[in-house]
């Protein structure tokens, strides 16, 4: 690792203020609910009031219920004639709601309430991004540059901004994926008095700790799983990659014992414990917890799992067959090249910009300049690893992969409902792949030469591009008002519209 001292976390800390500054500036506007917000934050709210997911009851008959609608002020609440009809059946894990629950304990049911805890998942992330970058790359130059790039990244703004589960669901594969490369780090500094036992000898607390990760994606959104198949064959090929650099034989039965405590039993027990609230309260969807409770304690245990795992097949088969038309939806294959986004929010408030036509907009799109300097440099890192088998390579790409490619047996087999935002878990690794590219072409540091000054050129001119990009679409991702000719001009392609 670099020998730099405070540099290695201050460089790191003052983007990531940067990225913060931008995500927390207006976090309230536009005070209204947009786009799918209206799911989570009342689910969030219900968690918070009643520990599981419900409508809120006639006001007559619930007084909780009653300061949850008195204190909303967006026409947000539903309300349903009796308890019984009020258990919410709903398609996602809780873990994304807690998170977003967060933010309305300490703020209240405001915009910003709901969406304070996207905004620090957000702004956690480009730390992350940044010293995970920095540990791969040796270097806190390309560390610092990895979070600015993240930053500035339009669709990882927006859903910052968007009280949505897929910031949540990001941020754990990055914090996983961050904790998976420190775990192949500590393993090669390990003494080689233990390669005999080893890779199976001592505890991996960074591997454990990347399960955990795992795990809560998954109680996040199901599409957690891809990542944690992928980083899991991650590590066994890094634990055979480093038997061999020992001269040892790759022994791969001998890693499975701790592969499989770390990517499945730490997983399922954070995936589990994320559902306490459904556990422990009657009020819950399929609950039946009149009828186990009257039974004893061993039937409850039963019948509870039993429930539990029926509720699991119902949401299975909700998101198999979810093939509703939508505006904004698209395909996979459509969204590294950006050609459908997804207009969170938009209205024409009058008189509020000096022109006749005004528009105040959020649209959830990526900065068109990273994207598309990303898949060259994917396709670069592909490149090297097949002539070099460079580890950074090869796992970046993966975990990209990861994140995209499981989408395309949906969109064939199922033609399921599908939007840009579902990529935004790969964005950082799209980040990572132009930051690795951007590695290469400065070539080694700490001598001057003419590849060196050609790439820092490079480097320089995609860099304000990027910032120059995000700069110019800032006002229609943060729903600022503008005019009408403004807003149209930054529908940088007709399909945006």
């Amino acid at each position: 690792m670099p020998a730099d001292g405070w540099w290695g976390w201050a460089g790191p800390l003052f983007v990531t203020v940067l990225g913060g500054a931008l995500r927390f500036l207006r976090l309230g506007e536009p005070h209204a609910v947009v786009f799918d917000e209206t799911h989570y934050i009342k689910g969030a709210y219900a968690l918070l009031t009643f520990g599981v997911e419900r409508m809120t009851l006639d006001t007559d008959k619930d007084p909780v219920a009653n300061r949850m609608i008195m204190a909303d002020d967006l026409g947000i609440w539903r309300r349903c004639p009796v308890v019984e009809d009020c258990a919410e059946y709903v398609a996602h894990p809780p873990l994304g709601k807690w998170m977003i629950a967060v933010g309305e304990w300490l703020f209240g049911m405001t915009p910003f309430g709901w969406r304070f805890a996207g905004a620090v998942a957000g702004t956690l992330s480009i730390l992350i991004l940044a010293r995970v970058a920095r540990r791969m790359t040796r270097s806190t130059l390309l560390g610092c540059l990895a979070g600015l790039l993240l930053a500035l990244d339009g669709l990882h703004f927006v859903l910052s901004r968007t009280a949505l589960l897929d910031v949540f669901l990001m941020f754990w594969v990055l914090a996983a994926f961050a904790c998976v490369v420190a775990d192949r780090d500590r393993v090669r500094q390990r003494s080689p008095a233990l390669e005999e036992v080893w890779p199976g000898a001592g505890v991996r607390p960074w591997r454990l700790a990347a399960g955990a990760c795992l795990g809560a994606a998954c109680a996040v959104k199901w599409s957690g799983v891809f990542f944690l198949l992928a980083f899991a064959a991650l590590t066994l090929m890094w634990d055979a990659g480093a038997r061999r650099a020992l001269g040892l034989r790759p022994r791969p039965a001998a890693s499975l014992p701790g592969l499989a405590g770390a990517f499945a039993l730490v997983p399922a027990t954070v995936y589990v414990l994320s559902w306490s609230g459904w556990f422990l309260r009657a009020e819950g969807w399929g609950r039946n917890w009149e009828r186990a409770t009257q039974a004893g304690p061993g039937f409850f245990v039963v019948d509870s799992l039993r429930s539990w795992l029926g509720y699991h097949l119902q949401v299975l088969g909700f998101h198999t067959g979810l093939a509703t038309p939508h505006t904004y939806m698209s395909e996979p294959w459509q969204w590294p090249l950006l050609q459908r986004p997804v207009a969170f929010h938009y209205v024409s408030p009058p008189d509020a910009c000096g022109a006749k036509d005004c528009s105040q907009a959020v649209l959830g799109v990526g900065t068109p300049a990273l994207w598309y300097l990303a898949l060259p440099a994917l396709v670069v890192l592909v490149a090297r690893y097949a002539a070099v088998r460079d580890w950074r390579a090869g796992a970046v790409p993966l975990a990209y992969a990861a994140g995209w490619l499981p989408w395309f047996s949906y969109a064939l087999s199922d033609n399921r409902t599908m939007y840009l935002f579902y990529l935004l878990p790969a964005v950082p690794f799209m980040v990572l792949a132009l930051v690795i590219a951007a590695g290469l072409a400065l070539g080694p540091g700490g001598t001057a030469s003419p590849r060196r000054a050609t790439g820092a050129a490079v480097v320089g001119a995609g860099t304000l591009l990027i910032l120059v990009n995000f700069w110019w679409l800032y006002p229609v991702l943060s729903g600022e008002t503008i005019t009408y000719a403004e807003w149209w001009a930054r529908m940088l392609m007709r399909s945006w519209v």
